[in-house]
């Protein structure tokens, strides 16, 4: 009994060492960590102790490229669709299918290889949230480039063998032409819903610029493969004159959070992009009205090559600031002051 009691009281003695010991080193590790603190609190000045508060995105050239690509061929698909019910071109309606199915076989492999494994990419697919614009984004995708596939695949089985499934081309064109309208916008919606300064606070100019940037890049191409037609040239008109309107609203849009879509490399990469794609094609299809054929087609030529450039140079340059704005670990602590309500006066 007594052999057991001294036993007790030797390993209650050997805690109490431990307890001591480690309060002492957690007093040890705080003094040393605020000795290395250049501030005593972080403000909008200083930032997060001279730290970015925000992770900056992680992408790689293959989600800009992707953006690019995807919404490039969601516009091809309501282009195509669209020309084929006005019975025009049929050339024009191939190749708009063929750019649509290209883009969206494209737009999921460039996703993969910027994750890394494709199991992290049909890891997405496992619960559908309509709260969430990277599952809706994910879903649409995979709905569009099947539906664009399977178009283009149903329309060159009519074409070589004259045989018709009228349900299943129906249902494949409907589901790429609703897709593909909600892939030319949603990259904008899914950059603009994360807290990066840039993006969140051009959150509605982001689906907008988005949209008119890959009907651009869809007119362009066709317009490149030969489709000189009027109502190409009229879209591509008004898309550069969406693009020029984005681009001077960045520019006189003077808040703290989108410093860097005006200062800096990427200030610079925004201007040129903004340059490329609105005034200077704008400039080229109005200067091409009252010349010769020849005259006209090489002016709207160099406007969509200018377009096509622009437009990728934007996805490249909103990932750029997006990135940047992160980096400034002033900016995020700039919020606004919260006005508390006023409660009603109490009756006497």
């Amino acid at each position: 009994m007594a052999t057991t009691t001294r036993k007790y009281i030797q390993e209650e003695r050997l805690w109490e060492i431990r307890r001591q010991a480690q309060q002492q080193a957690a007093v040890y590790n705080i003094q040393a960590i605020r000795s290395s603190i250049p501030t005593e609190r972080a403000t909008a000045e200083t930032g997060y102790y001279n730290l970015p508060a925000l992770k900056p995105p992680a992408w790689k050239w293959e989600v800009p490229v992707y953006f690019f690509t995807g919404g490039a061929a969601g516009a091809a698909a309501v282009l195509a669709s669209v020309a084929k019910r006005r019975a025009t071109n049929h050339n024009f309606v191939r190749d708009a299918q063929w750019l649509a199915a290209i883009g969206g076989a494209v737009s999921p492999a460039l996703l993969v290889a910027d994750l890394g494994m494709p199991s992290r990419f049909l890891g997405m697919f496992r619960v559908f949230k309509i709260q969430s614009p990277m599952s809706v984004g994910s879903w649409t995708l995979m709905a569009f480039s099947s539906a664009a596939a399977a178009t283009t695949l149903l329309a060159e089985i009519e074409r070589r063998t004259a045989r018709r499934v009228p349900i299943l081309s129906k249902a494949a064109e409907v589901t790429s032409v609703l897709s593909g309208l909600v892939l030319t916008t949603y990259t904008g919606v899914l950059i603009g819903a994360t807290t990066i300064p840039a993006w969140n606070e051009n959150v509605s100019t982001l689906p907008v610029h988005f949209a008119a940037s890959g009907l651009a890049s869809a007119v362009s191409i066709l317009e490149l493969r030969g489709h000189h037609t009027a109502a190409l040239n009229k879209l591509a008109i008004g898309a550069a004159t969406v693009e020029t309107i984005t681009g001077a609203r960045l520019e006189l849009h003077r808040e703290p959070a989108s410093e860097t879509l005006r200062t800096g490399p990427t200030g610079w990469s925004m201007r040129a992009a903004g340059l490329l794609s609105g005034p200077v094609p704008l400039f080229l299809r109005l200067l091409s009205f009252g010349v010769s054929r020849n005259r006209r087609q090489q002016l709207r030529t160099a406007a969509a090559v200018s377009a096509l450039a622009g437009s990728f140079v934007t996805r490249m340059a909103w990932v750029e600031a997006g990135r940047a704005s992160a980096k400034d670990p002033t900016v995020p602590l700039e919020l606004p002051q919260i006005k508390r309500p006023q409660l009603p006066k109490s009756r006497p």
